[in-house]
């Protein structure tokens, strides 16, 4: 067993010295991770390497992790040609990747991504949640940006195969959760403007905690008025890559006065609200929850969709629908959700200069109610009734 890790590393090191020996669009590479590999690595399966673990946990300071990158032991990865299908992929050890500079996804950003999580239960075990549905939206993103897609067996298979080869870097129970990223691209090399020849199925995971460098402490939210986030007609609806870098700069001036992100309003009238830059948001009066529809600005978040549903399970009264920006001032409270962030309490909105404050820190609030149960449920402390859990072996 131990020659047979001896050979891996050291076919590792090799590979990481001759990056043109193993293909990968046009080649492929890994960096050197000989000193993070796990102690004993079994024979080869199907799709690559099963993990026999002998550390139950990676060395990791689990109490202060936060939510940066983090490199695990392996990743996924799937390719296949224009007008064909994804077949088989593969899992490799972790490392960088090299393309074409005329790939697709780095002329003209076709590429998508894709956020879920394994979390630990106490006595061991892994949950996920919902993979389907980020293979569902990832599927319709696909056919948004003329891309092949795998199907939605193959993308959840991807997931567990991640999951348990990553299994020692998810954070205990309560710790935080083992953040998984499927990303789909335009591998392939193009110069005019059209779709790649070639596409990429990558999944790479990280142990993760809170979002927000705040932790739990309520969000402090800024109407933001200058920036657009998504337009109708446009790719606001879908994961897509392109969505992303444009709001940094919104970001980084919240920041710098002290907010912890931006909410944005519709780019037709300035007058409803949208989303946050990375998760939806959700309005509260009462026993009524509002959110905005996803009618092709906003994305279908698969927490959003969840939280919904427990909220009506908890008997509210859930509303999608066009939300102006001045009914915040009557709100109760206001939260987000999304994979990264879960439910997240905001303890303030500051619009034209005006702050306004919500209910916060109570454990028989709205938002603590939701969040209870849907981490009960993504944790295995409350039984999952609706189907959502996939329990990994």
């Amino acid at each position: 067993m131990f020659q047979r890790v001896a050979c891996f590393r050291n076919l590792i090191q090799s590979l990481s010295s001759t990056s043109s020996s193993t293909k990968f669009g046009g080649r492929f590479f890994f960096a050197s991770r000989a000193s993070s590999l796990p102690q004993l690595i079994s024979q080869p399966s199907e799709y690559g390497r099963n993990v026999d673990e002998v550390d139950e946990y990676a060395d990791v300071d689990w109490e202060n992790i936060g939510f940066g990158v983090v490199p695990t032991d392996y990743m996924y990865v799937m390719k296949c040609s224009k007008n064909e299908n994804f077949e088989r992929g593969q899992l490799n050890p972790y490392g960088n990747i090299e393309i074409s500079p005329a790939a697709g996804v780095l002329n003209y950003g076709q590429g998508l991504y894709e956020g879920t999580k394994a979390h630990r239960t106490e006595d061991g075990r892994l949950l996920l949640f919902r993979p389907d549905q980020n293979a569902i939206r990832m599927r319709k993103g696909a056919e948004r940006l003329c891309m092949p897609a795998p199907s939605i067996n193959q993308f959840v298979d991807a997931v567990k195969q991640i999951a348990r080869a990553n299994k020692r870097w998810t954070p205990p129970a309560g710790k935080g959760s083992l953040y998984i990223r499927p990303l789909l691209m335009g591998s392939g090399p193009i110069l005019g403007l059209a779709p790649s020849p070639e596409y990429t199925f990558l999944i790479f995971a990280s142990p993760v905690g809170n979002y927000f460098k705040e932790g739990i402490a309520p969000l402090k939210l800024y109407v933001e008025e200058e920036y657009d986030r998504a337009s109708p007609g446009g790719a606001g609806g879908i994961k897509s890559i392109t969505n992303y870098a444009p709001v940094l700069k919104a970001i980084a001036k919240a920041k710098s006065r002290g907010f912890s992100d931006v909410l944005y309003l519709d780019s037709v009238n300035k007058k409803y609200l949208e989303e946050v830059s990375s998760c939806n948001i959700f309005v509260v009066k009462g026993n009524f929850i509002s959110t905005p529809p996803t009618a092709g600005t906003i994305l279908s978040g698969v927490t959003r969709k969840s939280v919904i549903e427990i909220a009506r399970d908890h008997g509210y009264q859930v509303e999608e629908r066009a939300i102006p920006v001045d009914e915040l001032i009557e709100a109760d409270e206001v939260f987000c959700t999304g994979t990264a962030v879960g439910v997240a309490p905001v303890g303030s909105i500051t619009y034209k200069n005006q702050r306004m404050e919500f209910r916060i820190g109570d454990d028989q609030s709205t938002c603590s109610r939701l969040y209870s149960t849907l981490v009960g449920i993504q944790t295995g402390i409350i039984e999952d009734k609706k189907g959502w859990i996939i329990e990994l072996d």
